[in-house]
């Protein structure tokens, strides 16, 4: 796995992320959304607390410039020392987009659903070799924009790292966590990893149902899409894609060894494509017959059983009900949280998160470890991953060793953003018994 670790080591990041002196070094573009004003108030406040040496001028940005200035305000009247400003842009307008993205080092955006709103900044940010973060789980548009616009990125310089939030952080880098703690116990990479939600508490969205509506409305709409879904190699656009078939947990089953049901995890969708992803970037450091896959688990007997069948029943009645325009349209009317809000300040506080993840390799030697985070994972610990994603691209990656196209938070950051998440977000990443 050295060959990983070095392609994120910056001796000098100072002198080396940043070739054009631009203005800003990080614009939150989104910031009056839900999950973008959480994400502004903790950077606010992370960059008033860092030494001198960590700091980093930045901007919140936006179509709608009254929701901008109360945000301002907001940040302002938080005890911090800085005032934030203020661009207006909007994904309708090509050229209030190119001023944004031409006046930073990288992009944070919030606005979504992706597949709707993504691609006239992503077309920007890799003209212009603007660095860029994202919290999408749409898998179908990341897919699109490597399709048109990598070959761009990769001559601009832009590097774009998708799925920086829950989906796919805690499952890309624990993926890559237990890799490297194999090849330092056993002197080989796991072949083969099972990720599992052992507990997890935090409300969804209104942004979130909206980029799953998305999503459904596109496979509903077009079969390839449905093909494309179901490819659990669709963000591997190399000339020779792994052909192993891949396990999915899509109805209850029995896990004999951990004495537990299994229930499908509603974000493997994207999660797992992540991981392969990387797989692919690292040059297949986890083995062309790589394997993983993800659940959640739910308690032992009667209880767990029924739990799990009822949970599995809930996901294919709700992906039923969501592809089909007038069930869809009737479920996000009166049933489903509306864009804009989402859990409270409190729910986000006392969420968290404990997934767990079983390597086993060629050698049958197996290993477990622990990942956690201590908020709300869809916008408590979202918002801070997204956040550091943007800082450790910015600061601690340089341009020589991450060069521009379309990366993944484990195959792009590795190990300095698992420092950040450990240091700042409240995520731990550690080693466990069986």
């Amino acid at each position: 796995m050295d060959t990983k670790k070095d392609a994120s080591t910056n001796s000098n990041p100072a002198q080396t992320v940043n070739k054009d002196k631009r203005k800003y070094a990080i614009v939150l573009y989104g910031a009056t959304s839900f999950v973008g004003q959480i994400t502004a108030h903790y950077l606010s406040e992370f960059l008033s607390e860092s030494k001198d040496s960590a700091k980093a001028t930045w901007a919140i940005a936006g179509r709608d410039e009254e929701k901008l200035k109360t945000l301002q305000s907001e940040l302002r009247g938080s005890g911090t020392d800085q005032k934030v400003d203020i661009i207006i842009a909007n994904s309708d307008d090509d050229a209030s987009l190119d001023d944004m993205t031409k006046q930073t080092e990288v992009i944070i955006s919030t606005v979504g659903p992706y597949l709707k709103y993504g691609e006239p900044l992503i077309r920007s940010c890799t003209t212009h070799g603007t660095d860029y973060v994202d919290l999408t789980g749409e898998a179908i548009f990341i897919r699109d924009m490597m399709d048109k616009y990598e070959d761009a990125a990769k001559q601009s310089g832009a590097r774009i790292v998708n799925s920086c939030g829950f989906d796919s952080i805690p499952s890309d880098l624990g993926v890559y966590f237990t890799q490297q703690q194999a090849e330092d116990q056993f002197n080989e990479a796991c072949d083969v990893i099972h990720m599992r939600v052992k507990a997890a508490k935090g409300g969804l969205s209104g942004g979130t149902i909206a980029s799953m509506a998305t999503i459904f409305e596109e496979v509903g709409q077009d079969k390839s899409r449905r093909k494309q879904v179901a490819n659990p190699y669709l963000l591997n656009n190399d000339n020779d894609v792994p052909n192993v078939r891949q396990d999915n947990v899509g109805k209850p089953e029995y896990d004999d060894k951990h004495n537990r049901w299994l229930a499908p995890f509603v974000m493997a969708s994207i999660n797992t494509r992540i991981v392969h992803r990387s797989n692919q970037l690292s040059g297949y450091e986890y083995g062309r017959k790589f394997k993983y896959d993800e659940a959640m688990w739910m308690k032992d007997g009667i209880k767990g059983q029924v739990t799990s069948y009822a949970l599995s029943a809930g996901l294919l009645g709700f992906a039923t009900t969501m592809m089909f325009k007038p069930s869809r349209e009737l479920l996000s009317k009166h049933v489903l949280p509306k864009s804009g809000s989402g859990p409270s300040k409190s729910e986000q506080d006392n969420g968290f998160f404990d997934i767990r993840f079983f390597g086993g390799t060629p050698k049958n030697n197996h290993i477990s470890i622990k990942v956690t985070g201590d908020k709300d994972p869809g916008y408590g610990s979202t918002s801070r991953m997204l956040a550091q994603s943007a800082l450790c691209l910015v600061q601690d990656i340089s341009r020589d060793s991450v060069k521009g196209g379309f990366w993944t938070p484990a195959s792009a950051m590795g190990e300095h953003l698992i420092t950040r998440l450990q240091d700042h977000a409240g995520l731990t990443f550690e080693v466990v018994d069986n």
